[in-house]
């Protein structure tokens, strides 16, 4: 299914943040810190809530505490976002375990990425993603970031998978632009760029939108760029996308993985974060200023701050 200018259909939304899982001090989960940030995020334009991926500290969290995170944000924001969950383990049975969960903690859908470690090549690849959709009721949103995974998932077995009715949407950390455009020309899945730099240049070729990590610091920031865009103003949009490179560049191009970071960020500006947990560390102090002051510089560009 397509939208009149031939742009795939949003099944999760356009505007989707992965939110960070919030802890207190003692490394507990903390629900009612991600009932507010949730709420914060929705109500600052996020149409979607990515739960418990990377940047939601998934290798680290409980499969009883992913569920509660579920439940938790969907009673704090109703129907005003879709809530996708990330299910993917390095492991078939426990992945469809965990869709199952999510499916009855309720869940909109389910963020599946290439199992990890193993390398599985590409036909135990799909053979894995095609028995976690059949699982569920839920429609899957394939992630594909081959830098975390070791196995890229190849644009002619993303073309296979999208004869799977369930199998609706892809995450693209794949920084392959030829590859995304091959998948997207002969294909409905609905791509969502997963890395903050490319939102621009991956929506301009037909993309539905975003999945970011800059949005828990920024959500309206890459909604402006959507926005703007569709409105025919491409100029304002490059620009706003360009306005936003610091700041992307200091969360998510340093030695830090951008969980670290958008909890450091969120902490000093009073937000709901809390630490990391093992094995990631904490920012150091010359990070956390280099990263206040990229902040800044956005929220100075806006005239207002962003929190």
């Amino acid at each position: 299914m397509t939208t009149d200018d031939d742009r795939p259909a949003a099944p999760f939304g356009r505007a989707l943040c992965a939110m960070v899982t919030p802890f207190p001090e003692s490394g507990a989960l903390d629900l009612d810190g991600a009932r507010r940030l949730a709420e914060r995020l929705v109500s600052a334009g996020c149409d979607g809530l990515v739960l418990s991926g990377t940047t939601g500290e998934s290798p680290t969290t409980t499969d009883a505490e992913k569920a509660a995170l579920v439940t938790a944000v969907r009673e704090a924001v109703g129907d005003r976002a879709a809530l996708v969950a990330g299910v993917g383990t390095a492991d078939t049975r426990h992945t469809v375990e965990l869709a199952l969960a999510a499916e009855k903690a309720g869940a909109d859908g389910l963020l599946v990425v290439a199992p990890y470690y193993s390398r599985p090549p590409q036909d135990a690849l799909e053979a894995h993603f095609r028995e976690v959709a059949d699982a569920s009721g839920l429609p899957v949103m394939l992630y594909d970031i081959p830098g975390r995974t070791g196995t890229r998932i190849e644009p002619d077995t993303l073309v296979r998978l999208a004869g799977h009715p369930r199998i609706v949407a892809v995450k693209d950390c794949a920084y392959d632009l030829l590859g995304t455009q091959k998948v997207l020309s002969r294909t409905g899945l609905a791509y969502y760029a997963g890395c903050d730099e490319q939102i621009l240049a991956l929506y301009a070729v037909g993309a539905a939108g975003y999945v970011s990590t800059v949005a828990n610091i920024a959500p309206e920031l890459f909604r402006a760029v959507l926005d703007a865009f569709d409105a025919g103003d491409t100029g304002r949009a490059a620009l706003l996308q360009r306005r936003a490179i610091p700041l992307v560049e200091a969360m998510m191009a340093a030695d830090l993985p951008g969980t670290v970071t958008a909890k450091t960020l969120l902490g000093a500006l009073g937000l709901p974060a809390g630490p990391v947990r093992a094995p990631l560390r904490p920012a150091d102090r010359e990070t956390t200023a280099g990263l206040l002051a990229a902040y800044e510089e956005l929220a100075a560009h806006s005239g207002q701050s962003q929190a």
